[in-house]
């Protein structure tokens, strides 16, 4: 018997429809000669983001913070962290809100993360203050921008 079988025909469970993004539809939003990311979903209310990051082998990511959590999964290439921990493809790194930090890509392949973040990404300057933040807002405008500019369809990626 099925899963589907073995519910009662009057099942109190309720189905709610996914939100799927496809790697095909999202384009690269290049940002840099060095680093691109694709767009996979916007939380509402500005609380974070969802992307894959893919940044060129002797890329450096600057000091930055993050408000919230971070989640990060390598699924290419290789990054040294500034604690000089080396990250590869199937590893996972989880940042606590607050975390300062900078790292670099390292080897001949180029890297792509996975990147869940809570929170907004605050870089910091060489004085010690902000120069830039990348939140849910400021992404997902740069996202829309990106389609405008190309001819292309923004997808609606808010949940």
């Amino acid at each position: 018997m099925s899963l589907i079988e073995s519910l009662p025909p009057a099942s109190p469970i309720q189905y709610l429809p996914a939100r799927i993004a496809r790697g095909l539809d999202t384009p690269w939003i290049p940002e840099s000669p060095v680093k691109s990311w694709k767009p996979l979903r916007f939380f509402a209310d500005g609380r974070g983001f969802v992307e894959l990051m893919r940044m060129s082998p002797g890329a450096i990511m600057p000091l930055h913070r993050h408000t919230g959590e971070i989640h990060a999964f390598n699924l290419e290439g290789e990054r040294e962290l500034c604690t000089g921990e080396r990250i590869g493809p199937g590893d996972y790194v989880y940042e606590p809100p607050g975390n300062t930090d900078w790292w670099k890509v390292v080897g001949e392949v180029p890297l792509v993360v996975l990147v869940v973040v809570h929170g907004t990404v605050e870089f910091i300057g060489a004085d010690g203050g902000v120069r830039h933040r990348a939140s849910a807002t400021t992404q997902q405008a740069v996202y829309r921008e990106y389609c405008e500019a190309n001819g292309l369809k923004a997808l609606d990626l808010i949940d």
